[in-house]
């Protein structure tokens, strides 16, 4: 059992509180004795790390470690000019801390905006209050759709269910009668009551819960799991291969400063400076962005999930139409009327978080003579509700298909609910009832009285939204609870493909292999139960698809909790908001598309320049190997690989990773790294070698301008690399290379850089064989993608 298991209280261990039994609430007085006491319900939402954690999460990571010992080494015994890494060192710890405090900043204040509200009864007055200003004993108005947010007692219940499965995983709703413990963190599927708070604050379950579902963490994703994976490589391999470079250079005779200065020049070169701290960069930097667009990113892995998704899910109601229904008209069944006092009946009992019973609210009044003696909520899960009265009989109000089960579906009453569907009406029937009213199902007999005829109204930025979906490769499945036919006609107003014939869930197969071929072959999906949209959404990841689920009401909860990325309306219900990975705060189905863009965008972008980093670790550990058997110096001062590193790496990393880029990406990232760069750095590292060695054998030819000539072939062939990574060559990007070039340029011919950075062009005809040999690399790495694209190797997306 984990630690916030243990914490859920049970029934009867919160039911021996000593509290008023009135469901009228606290007086003002009662209110501030308990916040004097400190019995209220706030506590310090974690929605982000601490300062001091994020600054020492940065400072302390094991390449900075390894990179810290090194400058002080190289400052030590060598030239300040050759502890130049220093700065990328301190550039990486100031970007990561920065850009991580910001991301937490908007986090933070992005939390506060969606905060949960609670409804207070307070000497008899209702209030709408901050959760974090309920008080122990307080009285809660909780109705369909609110999340319990502090453990209590249910004083009244008017059909009162609550979902508990955030705390056992058991789906099926649990009718809550006066009396029944309330569980925090729980949430209200149908009906209303009154509860009475016993636990608050840090005591009730549901603050941990929120507290966990908003906490800021870097992603725990695949991609980060194979960054991770090749630093751990190289940190382990850099040991022995730096030992060895040290112990070759020591039996060379060379100078112990030259030795030293040559092996932290072979190891900084193995480190990927930057890469890590660079995904982390791109990941908070893209929650900060999202942020803009009022998305809260609750939780960062789901940004590369977005890059992944190649499946959506989406409700009719709320998110392909606008999410409010107008009443229509009636058609009457029989020659019974006068069903105005019956509706506004169901209207005025059921909670204003029910779109339906509230459309007819707005055109029937509720009867003030009319006594009731039972009454059963609406639920997702039933799709009915019913009412009884003193003198005008029990009537039941539900879906059509529901209330019609047993009548033969040849009958007329059949044909016209289909028609009425099929041409997109939202179809309600009410009907007459005989027998005592059950919370689990309807009475035997049932008279068919009045078809109710309401109307919704397809957003119009929904077809816009879809067309991007589909040229994204993204397929869309539409899973409704509405009417088969309804939910078909409205997906094909909104411009849904591939719609064929909608499917009735309640058709559905138990099995999950027959299930998963249905959802892979049909688009929209009618009559669908909270926990049949959890098994589709399972269906769809058995066949291999990364799934992103949307939803705005606690019908939506179960299946969010499973899809790969759960989206929530910021306009929904708490529970949804809860558990969901993303919200869209102005709740618009249009701000998908930015999204997943942004999603894609931030994963491609990663992928590309760390092709760039593990290149240059890749050539410097064949270089480190290579000189250690040869037993030649290593050809390069750690000044002169912080000249190739910021032309051919970091500079245009930093660049490439802000870039737009929209392909969907692939698992298999490390695997398509590996493949480019070990044999391009296996080629750029022996033309490298090849370059210094020449040098050396013409006849006056210092070491200065051989270490040069080796450094000119690496920024070379490393501006090759560049280029292919950064396709497509767009007119910036081809300003970028040429840039780097020209800075190159620069610091041979200017004087204070090419003394700064120990660099020595000779004029002679070892330039001449520098530039050959260079040419030679550029057209060996051309050789060795084309054949790797070719095969498919490096394939994203």
């Amino acid at each position: 059992m984990s630690d916030l298991e243990s914490t859920v209280p049970q029934r009867g261990e919160i039911t021996n509180q000593d509290f008023p039994a009135s469901s009228d609430g606290l007086s003002d007085a009662e209110v501030k004795e308990r916040v004097a006491r400190g019995e209220v319900n706030a506590i310090r939402q974690v929605t982000s790390r601490r300062l001091v954690n994020i600054i020492f999460s940065n400072v302390f990571t094991r390449l900075n470690i390894i990179l810290g010992a090194l400058l002080i080494i190289i400052l030590a015994v060598g030239s300040y000019r050759d502890a130049l890494f220093g700065f990328a060192l301190l550039g990486n710890i100031l970007i990561g801390s920065v850009q991580e405090v910001r991301a937490k900043r908007t986090l933070d204040r992005l939390s506060v905006l969606t905060a949960p509200k609670a409804q207070v009864v307070r000497a008899g007055k209702r209030f709408e209050i901050p959760a974090g200003e309920v008080v122990l004993g307080d009285v809660l108005e909780l109705a369909a759709g609110d999340q319990v947010i502090a453990d209590g007692i249910a004083l009244t219940s008017e059909g009162l269910e609550a979902d508990e499965s955030l705390l056992t995983g058991e789906s099926a709703p649990v009718v809550k009668k006066p009396g029944d413990g309330m569980l925090s963190g729980s949430f209200i599927v149908a009906g209303s009551g009154r509860v009475r708070t016993t636990q608050v604050g840090k005591d009730a379950y549901a603050q941990k819960l929120s507290a966990e579902a908003r906490r800021f963490k870097l992603a725990n994703s695949e991609l980060r799991k194979g960054i991770s994976r090749i630093i751990r490589w190289v940190t382990w391999l850099m040991i022995p291969v730096g030992a060895i470079l040290f112990l070759g250079q020591l039996e060379d005779n060379m100078p112990l400063p030259d030795t030293i200065s040559g092996t932290v020049a072979g190891v900084v070169g193995m480190v990927p400076q930057g890469l890590a701290i660079l995904a982390a960069l791109a990941f908070a930097a893209s929650a900060v962005l999202l942020a803009r667009r009022n998305v809260l990113v609750q939780d960062l892995p789901a940004i590369e999930g977005l890059a992944r998704v190649d499946t959506v899910c989406v409700d009719k109601t709320g998110t392909l139409t606008e999410g409010t229904v107008e009443f229509n008209r009636i058609e009457p069944i029989g020659p019974e009327g006068g069903f105005a006092d019956v509706l506004g009946a169901f209207a005025a009992k059921s909670p204003a978080s029910n779109s339906t019973l509230a459309a007819l609210g707005k055109v029937f009044a509720s009867p003030g003579n009319w006594p009731i003696e039972q009454f059963v909520p609406f639920s997702s899960a039933r799709k009915w509700s019913a009412i009884s009265f003193s003198n005008e009989g029990a009537w039941a109000l539900g879906a059509p298909e529901i209330l019609l089960a047993g009548t033969p579906v040849d009958s007329p009453l059949w044909a016209r609910v289909e028609s009425l569907a099929a041409s997109g009406w939202r179809v309600l029937m009410l009907a007459r009832v005989d027998g005592k009213l059950d919370q689990e199902s309807l009475p035997g007999e049932r008279g068919p009285a009045a078809l109710i005829l309401l109307e919704e109204k397809v957003r119009p930025d929904a077809a816009g939204t879809l067309r991007y979906f589909y040229d994204q490769g993204v397929t869309v499945k539409v899973i409704s609870g509405d009417n088969p036919a309804t939910a078909g006609a409205v997906a094909r107003r909104a411009g849904v493909r591939d719609i064929g014939e909608p499917v009735d869930a309640r058709q559905l197969p138990e099995d999950p292999m027959e299930l998963a071929q249905i959802m892979e072959e049909r688009t929209v999906f009618g009559r669908v139960v909270p926990e049949q949209k959890r098994r589709m959404v399972e269906a769809l990841q058995s066949k291999g698809h990364v799934v992103a689920m949307t939803g705005d009401g606690v019908n939506d909860v179960l299946a969010l909790k499973k899809a790969d990325v759960a989206v929530a309306m910021g306009s929904g219900a708490a529970a949804s908001k809860a558990v969901a990975q993303l919200i869209l705060l102005d709740g618009r189905f249009a701000t998908l598309p930015d999204v997943v863009a942004e999603g894609r965008r931030v994963v491609a972008n990663i992928e590309r320049v760390a092709n760039l980093f593990l290149t240059k670790v890749a050539y410097v550990f064949f270089l480190a190997l290579a000189i250690s058997v040869v037993d030649w110096p290593f050809p390069f001062l750690p000044r002169h690989l912080t000249v190739i590193d910021s032309l051919t790496i970091s500079t245009p990393a930093f660049f490439l990773s802000l870039a737009p880029n929209p392909g969907r990406y692939i698992p298999g990232f490390v695997g398509r790294v590996l493949r480019f760069t070990i044999p391009v750095g296996f080629i750029a590292g022996v033309s490298a070698l090849v370059a210094d060695v020449l040098a050396h054998r013409v006849e006056g030819t210092n070491i200065n301008e051989s270490r040069t000539m080796a450094a000119v072939v690496l920024i070379i062939i490393g501006l090759r690399v560049l280029t292919i990574v950064a396709r497509p060559l767009t007119p910036w990007r081809v300003l970028l290379v040429l840039l780097m070039l020209g800075a190159l340029v620069g610091a041979l011919a200017i004087p204070f850089f090419s003394s700064f950075f120990a660099l020595d062009f000779p004029i002679s005809r070892v330039a001449l064989e520098t530039i050959g040999i260079a040419v030679a690399g550029v057209a060996a790495v051309e050789i060795v993608w084309r054949f790797g694209r070719s095969r498919g190797w490096y394939e994203q997306g």
